[in-house]
């Protein structure tokens, strides 16, 4: 189906970043500072339109339907049945195109329900921008972004719209969704003398889709919707559909290797039989229907459907997938890195102690206890200044009350706010007294954040400070003594450091609290204010966040599954490595806590795996730890629920986001969402994804060793003279009830018990290793040996024809259904002591199929059509015999393949061979 076709609204004059911001400004007749009108926004969006891309148009049913019919095995039956039409052969031709329609139905089936889950799996959410309009910055919904409005970028947004930048503070940008470009790049405002050049290059613009990483800026949108980069971009691709994963690509390889080789060992089979005198046309049909039936053209409807009914089963655990590659990522998850706040913790802070004037306050439930002494903050200006600065340099919104129940921001924020209105601090109207001017964020190279302030009814300014203590403590010069302003001696410092220390020690979030008093002679950016030495120390603000319950648990079972956790924190080195203690980050090794501030000075080199966590992180910190761990060629999780955690959820192998309390930006960016942000979740999401992938592996297992049974079966006895134990209606049969049914059901196999105890699997493992050919071919033939000997029987017994022939043709059948059973497990079976959980659906799959065989031999028009004939009770004990024996070589040779298979690989990996 076509897509319509869209026009691209012309925003012209071009290009914008060849322009100057004033003639920008103009242009869109937008104040910097007011931003658009109401008025103006309305006019624009009835010019433009929403400011969003058309959503790229689903599979049709009929679409669905067509494709079942495309296929090279298709194809091929298609020429047998025509073949059979013009010699004759009206009825073989109808029951191949018979067989040709049940096989549509079923991949039309399971196709079209897959396509369902995936179109469910779009992320419905409604994400908002922080626009400057009527001079109010306020957060609107993405779409009604329009050209002119002023856009506020903060670490960790997502650009709304391609804008041009008319102020920057350190603002860098990921523009790899793009450009392609890993590394984020440093945005300016200066207007560039290259018309031509390339988007790369124009450091001066922002394009929707791309992510700030650091710093902040302000930008006039000049393009939205489809006039935007990315827009133009998907309305020159047209509506494209989701790209097949790595492991349906792997499929559709495989089968189309399979078609060649069967192909062309059909053709020895033809020859043969020429040679041995049988009829022409009889060969061609025949092996025509052989290729088809040695080519399990069911693969990709099988990984397909077992990948979106495993889905649906994550999000009956509180697991949301939003990409069908994560399934398959999440059972290669090597390498976990875990932020702190919110996913290791409670994400509840609470203020618990202080240290301000040389003094240590506890703090419980709103009671402050110097020692045993009651202490009332508001009698102490140390203590009352310190609590305003808590509260002005804070984005917690108070929703225009003072109550703790209406604070909104995050927790960190919110426990500084709720421990001032527990003190008594009028929060709204010392907030009316002091509005905020500037806010300067925390960024990679600056871990504290500053907001300045103007008292209405003086000509003073304020600087509110909280951050990285000893970041904070560097730039004071000052500090507080009783009310009075004294110099901090080095006797000072030293105390300041051993109380953040011990604080720190005890798992408690610490920050700096610093301020300073000036005149509104200087109106700039804050960081001209804040200088080393300029502002007054005030004290530490200790906080404790909980860890959820369950984390230890968790952690041990991370480890148990082979997977590597690592995390990743803002805070102190001290209280990082607290945490990392009581969780035991280092699984029983000395732990090793690094500190962010050494990453930019060399190349950080993860290849051993020995580092458990990061201190003093910082957004890009993270990124890089994350391309550090990937180039050691390890598949990487990457766990937040945070603005700052959003580019490295964009470039982890799989972003795992919290439900509840993870912000938007985070849920948009990741791969996974964990509805109950509860890490265990996880876990059993990573043991879903690994039974995904070794589930999809066993119906493989049992679609090519049946099938090459097929073949085999039919090339020996060729060769050897023993007529056609299958004729071309019965192999296209035995096609039918073997391969669908009982290969869907293994794809649907419970977990096994020790799943968790396996190491990850490598991502670059192929789905068909030599070992699994190998054991393959053996069963193939062992089912092959069983039935060519029930037919040879049948032969010396009754002579070639119909009766040997059904002989052949039901213990085929019957050795095929049982063997589902043996590829249940690669290693446990019937002989095993532990048995494996039980599998309903392949209990049923097997007794529909059974059921269609008995069919056969019951109605006369199939047994006719089949060429089947009646079968005596010796018979019956015979094809019972050759099917069951097949089942017990196979199941007891598991354990000796396994050993010889699992010495061979420990032995090309330079590891001992187990003892026999």
């Amino acid at each position: 189906m076509k897509s319509p076709r869209l026009s691209v609204p012309n925003l012209a004059p071009a290009p914008w970043h060849c322009q100057t911001t004033d003639a920008v400004l103009k242009h869109w007749q937008v104040n910097r500072n007011q931003g658009l009108s109401s008025e103006k926004v309305q006019q624009s969006l009835e010019q433009y339109g929403p400011n969003r891309q058309p959503d790229a148009q689903p599979r049709s049913r009929l679409s669905i339907l067509v494709e079942q019919f495309q296929t090279l095995p298709v194809v091929l039956l298609s020429v047998a049945a025509v073949l059979s039409f013009l010699t004759g052969g009206h009825t073989d031709a109808i029951v191949i195109m018979v067989v040709v329609l049940i096989n549509a139905v079923i991949g039309y089936t399971t196709e079209s329900q897959s396509e369902r889950i995936i179109q469910s799996l779009k992320d419905r959410t409604e994400y908002t921008a922080q626009v400057v309009r009527n001079g109010i910055l306020i957060g609107i919904n993405i779409q009604n972004v329009v050209p002119g409005d002023m856009l506020s970028l903060k670490p960790g947004s997502v650009v709304a719209a391609d804008a041009r930048l008319i102020e920057t503070e350190r603002l860098s940008i990921d523009e790899s969704v793009l450009t392609g470009e890993s590394l984020p790049v440093q945005k300016i405002t200066d207007g560039l003398a290259n018309a031509v050049a390339v988007l790369g290059d124009r450091n001066n613009m922002v394009y929707k889709g791309t992510l700030v990483t650091g710093g902040q800026g302000l930008a006039v949108v000049v393009a939205t919707g489809t006039a935007t980069e990315i827009g133009r971009i998907q309305m020159l691709v047209g509506t494209t559909l989701a790209s097949p994963t790595p492991m349906e690509q792997q499929l559709d390889q495989v089968g189309n290797l399979l078609v060649y080789v069967s192909s062309g060992v059909c053709l020895v089979i033809f020859g043969l039989g020429l040679l041995r005198g049988y009829g022409l046309l009889q060969m061609l049909k025949t092996s025509i229907a052989l290729a088809v039936a040695a080519v399990p053209e069911g693969l990709p409807a099988v990984a397909t459907t077992t990948l979106a009914l495993g889905i649906l089963e994550m999000r009956r655990q509180k697991v949301l997938i939003r990409r069908l590659e994560a399934v398959e990522a999440l059972g290669s998850m090597q390498s976990l890195c875990l932020d702190k706040t919110g996913t290791l913790t409670e994400n509840t802070m609470s203020v618990v102690e202080l240290f301000a004037d040389n003094r240590t306050i506890q703090v419980s439930d709103g009671d402050w206890l110097n020692g045993d002494h009651p202490i009332q903050p508001l009698n102490s200006d140390d203590l009352q200044l310190l609590l305003k600065v808590l509260v002005l340099c804070n984005e917690t919104d108070v929703n225009g009350s003072n109550e703790i129940e209406s604070l909104a921001g995050s927790s960190t924020e919110k426990a500084l706010v709720e421990l001032a209105i527990r003190a008594g601090v009028d929060v709204s109207d010392l907030r009316k007294t002091l509005p905020r001017l500037v806010t300067q964020y925390r960024s990679c190279d600056r871990n504290y954040m500053a907001t300045l302030h103007t008292a209405k009814k003086t000509d003073q300014q304020l600087i509110a400070v909280k951050g990285n203590p000893n970041e904070v403590l560097r730039l004071c010069q000052w500090r507080l003594e009783a009310g009075t302003q004294v110099v901090l001696s080095d006797a000072d410092r030293q105390s300041i450091a051993d109380a953040n220390q011990k604080m720190a020690g005890q798992a408690l979030r610490v920050l700096g609290i610093a301020y300073r008093l000036s005149t509104c002679e200087s109106k700039g950016k804050t960081e001209s204010l804040i200088a080393p030495n300029t502002i007054v120390w005030l004290g530490l603000v200790g906080m404790t966040d909980p860890i959820r319950q369950g984390i230890g648990g968790a952690i041990k079972t991370f480890h148990q599954a082979g997977v590597d956790t690592m995390m990743l924190t803002g805070d102190q080195h001290p209280t990082a490595y607290a945490v990392g203690q009581t969780l035991n980050l280092s699984q029983d090794q000395p732990l090793q806590i690094l500190d962010a501030n050494n990453l930019d000075e060399s190349d950080l080199d993860l290849s051993d795996c020995a580092v458990h966590g990061f201190a003093r992180i910082s957004p890009t910190n993270k990124l890089q730890i994350v391309q550090a761990l990937q180039q050691t060629g390890r598949v990487v999780a990457m766990t937040g629920d945070g603005i700052n955690d959003a580019p490295a959820l964009k470039a982890a192998d799989i972003g795992i986001a919290m439900g509840n309390t993870g912000t938007d930006l985070a849920r948009e960016v990741a791969d996974v969402v964990l509805a109950d942000d509860n890490l265990a979740t996880l876990i059993t999401a990573i043991s879903r994804g690994r039974t995904i992938y070794s589930n999809i592996r066993k119906a493989i297992h049992f679609l090519l060793s049946t099938n090459l049974s097929e073949i085999l079966v039919m090339l020996l006895a060729t060769g050897a003279a023993l007529g056609q134990p299958l004729n071309a209606l019965q192999l296209l049969w035995l096609n039918l009830i073997t391969d669908i049914f009982p290969g869907l059901a293994l794809a649907l196999e419970p977990p096994e018990a020790g799943v968790l105890n396996l190491p990850p699997r490598d991502p670059s493992e192929s789905l068909l290793r030599a070992a699994d050919l190998k054991r393959m071919l053996f069963e193939a033939l062992i089912i092959s040996i069983s039935a060519l000997a029930t037919y040879s029987y049948a032969v010396n017994q009754y002579g070639i024809g119909p009766h040997a022939t059904t002989l052949g043709f039901l213990s085929l059948t019957s050795a095929q259904l049982l063997h589902a059973l043996s590829c249940r497990s690669s290693t446990l079976g019937i002989f095993s002591k532990e048995s494996l959980p039980p599998n309903l659906y392949l209990a049923s799959a097997l007794v529909f199929s059974f059921s269609l065989q008995l069919l056969v031999l019951m109605i006369p028009g199939l047994r006719l059509l089949l060429n089947i004939s009646s079968i005596s009770g010796g018979d019956e004990c015979l094809i019972v015999l050759s099917a069951v024996l097949p089942l017990f070589v196979n199941e007891a040779t598991k354990g000796l393949f396994h050993q010889v298979l699992g010495d061979q690989q420990r032995t090309s990996e330079g590891t001992p061979p187990t003892s026999p």
